[in-house]
């Protein structure tokens, strides 16, 4: 029996996933599973940033305009870093659908989803496709 086992130095940095290769093989998935890691632990980085960054005192500063403009900031801040934990866990739902075989195909259609959409989303769950239809559903309902 052949050992299909790709390691991280089968899929170097030059290694760009083609249509010409059979779709989400190890080296595919390979490359997509360090592509969401990295992706995750910059996210991460961000966060701790944002940790210290808000942890600064805002009412030691003398100007009432100052204060309120710096506590805005940290508004904005806070909604970007709960984004970007959604993100994350569609991060680590990824991770969990290349170890259990199902990344890269269509949630609704079991259809692979193409690989463009995956390196512009590689946190996709839908062929493009049937995102269109799920969004124009979501205009019709919406419209209602």
């Amino acid at each position: 029996m052949q050992n299909t086992d790709v390691s991280s130095d089968d899929v170097g940095a030059g290694y760009i996933p083609t249509n010409d290769e059979e779709f989400m093989n190890e080296r595919q998935r390979e490359f997509f599973r360090r592509m969401l890691l990295d992706w995750k632990n910059a996210l991460l980085s961000d966060s701790k940033d944002t940790l210290s960054h808000l942890q600064t005192d805002t009412a030691s500063l003398p100007d009432v305009a100052d204060r309120a403009s710096a506590e805005t900031d940290k508004n904005i801040e806070l909604r970007a870093r709960d984004r970007q934990r959604k993100l994350i866990g569609k991060i680590e739902a990824a991770l969990r659908r290349i170890e259990d075989g199902t990344y890269g195909y269509c949630d609704e259609t079991g259809e692979p989803i193409s690989l463009g959409r995956l390196m512009a989303r590689p946190v996709a769950t839908l062929s493009l496709e049937a995102q269109e239809r799920h969004e124009r559903a979501e205009r019709i309902h919406r419209d209602d």
